[in-house]
């Protein structure tokens, strides 16, 4: 299996960065889903240092991060990219969903500045070159905000891989996310444990 994906990689990517001086490569997907573990990991394999900070609690990313010039070598060859951790996507944000981890005040302000960056995420999709979309295979994958994710990308034409993280996880279902969007190739992965990383 492992030959498997590294052949998908390889050729997903060789198609994407071709001939390409700079790419960006986005890390899309809803709140918690794992996408700033998966840019920590990545992170600290190649650079030694992690993207941003992650938490049970959801939005924990408000703020579009960047880590530029990423450099991965092997077996003679090299891929250069930048690196694009975006917010959690969601299709609603309430302050009150906070109030069980902070103060009021402190769950108005995360509500306020996590809606402004489900903005700037969406805003940013017209700037990627490829997009991993980062889903909790522990959970339902026909979400409305995963439909909008996918439709968006579709629209824009921009290249796509889904990877089903939290495949560590007994409630975790790869099928069900493989079936939910048959239209693209799903990766499970652990990116807390680095499995198939």
């Amino acid at each position: 299996m492992f030959d498997n994906i590294k052949k998908f990689f390889n050729s997903f990517f060789g198609r994407m960065f071709r001939g390409k001086k700079k790419v960006k490569l986005g890390l899309y997907g809803p709140p918690n889903g794992g996408k700033t573990t998966l840019a920590n990991r990545i992170c600290q394999d190649w650079l030694g240092e992690d993207m941003g900070s992650v938490s049970n609690v959801a939005h924990e990313t408000r703020e579009i991060q960047i880590k530029e010039q990423i450099t991965i070598k092997a077996k003679g060859k090299e891929l250069n990219f930048n690196l694009v951790d975006t917010p959690g996507i969601a299709t609603k944000v309430d302050y009150e969903d906070f109030l069980k981890h902070m103060k009021a005040k402190e769950a108005k302000k995360r509500a306020k500045e996590a809606t402004k960056g489900i903005i700037d995420a969406i805003k940013w999709l017209d700037d990627m070159d490829t997009v991993i979309i980062v889903l909790d295979a522990t959970k339902d994958p026909y979400s409305q905000v995963n439909i909008t994710i996918i439709g968006n990308l579709q629209a824009r034409n921009i290249p796509v891989l889904l990877v089903a993280n939290k495949v560590d996880l007994k409630k975790s279902n790869q099928k069900k996310i493989e079936s939910a969007f048959p239209q693209y190739k799903v990766v499970g992965i652990s990116a807390k444990y680095g499995t198939n990383m």
